[in-house]
């Protein structure tokens, strides 16, 4: 019975970490040992026989799970990121690497699953194999694990793209009304979770359908549910755009209007005309009473 692991790998900082990996062990009779090898660095871990052969193969393919995990994922995800997306900057693909480790590693039960997936694969090759190449295991013998990063490096490419057109598309609107001269002195925009209704000056309310054959102003992108109402404010240009906010909250719609209008825009919570909407609860851009404004 194989009672002895040689773990062959030439980067010492990831030989250090699966070294202090290893000793961490409840077990009897393990013993470790780092040598320098003729093309190698090597960690030889050997099992006097104390305990089983089971829990000896359970115990450095776990390491080996938390060595890749930690140490060895950062310079795969960069290794796959720079081959597969070259044509990205170098800060585009740094962007997209800090992505990839988000999406990774929120959610624990993922984690968890990545390392299900090492683990069994390093405990059935130890099963039957007493000398380990760290490097090349890793690069042919984790298809599974591969495509999990894989998949997630497609999302954090993906969000990339998205927000990349996102702050094109708001940089090009600024430039816009920037260039216009101001169309209104002032426009009201009642929302109310996802649901716009404007108003002009005299508080008349806007039919923004109105501006649907005139929507040169949507991206091929849907960033809201509202891009008609944002349509027909940039056919407006208001000098000020006072947002009444029936629910108090700001979703992707706001902070589009913010990032766009800047100082022009004046949040409110509470006036005359946020009591008539809030009183008349705002139901498909129509006031619900009939003594609503419109």
């Amino acid at each position: 019975m194989i009672n002895s692991f040689c773990i062959k790998n030439n980067q010492n900082f990831i030989l250090d970490y699966l070294l202090n990996q290893l000793q961490q062990t409840d077990l009897d009779g393990i013993y470790l040992s780092k040598n320098k090898f003729k093309n190698y660095n090597n960690i030889i871990v050997h099992s006097t026989g104390k305990c089983s052969f089971d829990d000896f193969v359970f115990h450095v393919a776990s390491c080996l799970a938390n060595t890749v995990l930690a140490i060895c994922e950062s310079q795969i995800l960069k290794k796959m990121i720079y081959s597969n997306y070259f044509y990205f900057s170098d800060l585009e693909k740094k962007q997209i690497l800090d992505e990839v480790a988000v999406i990774l590693n929120t959610y624990p039960k993922d984690i968890l699953f990545r390392r299900k997936i090492i683990l069994s694969a390093f405990e059935a090759y130890l099963k039957e194999n007493c000398t380990l190449n760290l490097d090349g295991f890793v690069t042919f013998r984790l298809k599974e694990y591969y495509q999990e990063l894989d998949d997630a490096i497609d999302l954090a490419v993906d969000k990339f793209i998205i927000e990349k057109e996102y702050n094109e598309f708001i940089s090009l609107l600024k430039l816009y009304i920037d260039s216009k001269e101001n169309g209104s002195s002032e426009l009201h925009l009642i929302y109310n979770e996802q649901e716009a209704i404007l108003l002009d000056s005299h508080h008349q309310k806007i039919n923004t359908y109105d501006h649907i054959f005139d929507a040169k102003y949507l991206s091929d992108i849907s960033f809201s549910s509202n891009d008609y109402a944002l349509n027909a404010i940039l056919n407006i240009v208001p000098q000020k755009l006072y947002i009444h906010l029936l629910k108090n909250n700001e979703d992707e719609f706001i902070t589009t209007l913010r990032l766009i209008f800047e100082d022009r825009i004046q949040i409110c919570h509470g006036c005359p005309i946020c009591d008539v909407y809030r009183n008349c609860h705002v139901i498909s851009g129509r006031p619900r009473s009939k003594h609503a404004p419109t």
